[in-house]
């Protein structure tokens, strides 16, 4: 019996210290290497197949303009003036991500969004597409069926949607035709770039680095770390590959309350904490009725006539303030647990976040988006 609560305690403790122990994150996690990144392409294309849900010409002359330049091209030449009314295409914008060291011939997946007023993409199938670059030149072809996660119909003025018919993916839609050179690292160098800025984490991994490799890296600044690296192609990809798998315990992130005044979402983080303060919570609502009063003139009146005015009545409400103290150096469960406990909604929580952050006692950045 007695070695069995030795257990139990032993458990509880291990569950108390739980919380506190913090996880390490891998480099490759935290940074990237300079050079090493994704581009984007763009294209505009036609979508034909649609089953009568496709663009309504009058509206979209672009769409006419583009199928009487691709049936030039294919050599379908059509007389002057031919008024087409076609339902059965859509103009589309196509957008798809070139990764890094990309060869031709690799597939990526296209996303293929209408441009138009087409109903939905739904069973279409994209003709052969360039895709451009920022420097206009094309680096990919994008063809195939699109795949819309949606479905709708429409009936004698009723009509049911589900999800998005106007956008759609096709996967492994674009074939790459032209190699962007990419370099891993300058000279006898490469440089890691941090997700964020911070001289603590950048300072850790350096620690780390030199830990493997001595006297290998050096910080730049609060965000780039400077390794040497092998000059052999072959050594410096084994190099980068051990120093990715390196564990570094990041930084604590700034404290920082994110309020977005559209839909009235509130987010913190861990490290929002309070000087200690006191916040009342009370709801004024001022009600005003106003109601239309004909007044007549008297049945034995000899003149007057009838007379429309409006009596306003104008109620104040008050409903029962709350005050709560928030003691000094409160986590953020605290602060949660404080401000629902005064019955404030999310609403109520952008103007006393504020009010905290004017008073000085909100340990954090307000940032309202």
């Amino acid at each position: 019996m007695k070695k069995r609560n030795v257990i139990i305690f032993s458990f509880l403790a291990l569950s108390l210290l739980l919380p506190s122990i913090s996880l390490a994150d891998r480099i490759k996690d935290l940074a990237s290497i300079q050079g090493v990144r994704n581009n984007q392409l763009i294209g505009y294309g036609l979508v034909v197949g649609l089953d009568g849900s496709g663009d309504m010409t009058t509206q979209t002359p672009f769409t006419v303009q583009s199928v009487i330049n691709m049936l030039g091209q294919l050599g379908v030449n059509l007389p002057p003036g031919t008024n087409l009314q076609l339902r059965n295409v859509a103009a589309v914008m196509v957008t798809a991500t070139l990764p890094a060291f990309a060869k031709p011939g690799q597939h990526i997946d296209i996303t293929v969004s209408s441009m138009g007023n087409a109903k939905s993409l739904r069973g279409g199938t994209l003709l052969l597409t360039p895709l451009k670059g920022a420097d206009n030149q094309v680096y990919a072809m994008a063809q195939g069926n699109i795949l819309v996660g949606g479905i709708g119909a429409a009936a004698g003025g009723s009509s049911v949607q589900v999800n998005h018919l106007s956008v759609g993916r096709i996967t492994g839609g674009g074939i790459v035709e032209r190699e962007i050179p990419t370099t891993v690292g300058q000279g006898d160098f490469i440089n890691l770039e941090l997700n964020s800025t911070d001289f603590t984490t950048v300072n850790r991994i350096v620690d780390a680095i030199n830990g493997l490799y001595p006297a290998a890296a050096s910080a730049v600044d609060g965000r780039m770390v400077q390794v040497k690296a092998p000059a052999d192609n072959s050594q410096r990809i084994m190099f980068i590959s051990r120093i990715e798998s390196l564990d570094v315990q990041p930084a604590k992130a700034t404290a920082k309350v994110i309020v977005n005044s559209r839909t009235g979402s509130v987010v913190m983080n861990q490290a929002v904490t309070l000087e200690s303060s006191a916040v009342a919570h009370g709801n004024l609502s001022i009600i005003i009725n106003t109601e239309p009063v004909i007044s007549q003139p008297g049945p034995l009146a000899q003149r007057g006539e009838t007379v429309v005015t409006q009596r306003s009545q104008v109620e104040i409400r008050t409903d029962e303030g709350n005050l709560m103290l928030l003691p000094n150096g409160a986590d953020l469960g605290e602060v949660v647990k404080a401000l629902t406990a005064i019955g404030a909604t999310t609403q109520d929580l952008l103007s006393i976040l504020q009010a905290l952050k004017a008073a000085g006692s909100l340990r954090a950045d307000l940032e309202i988006i």
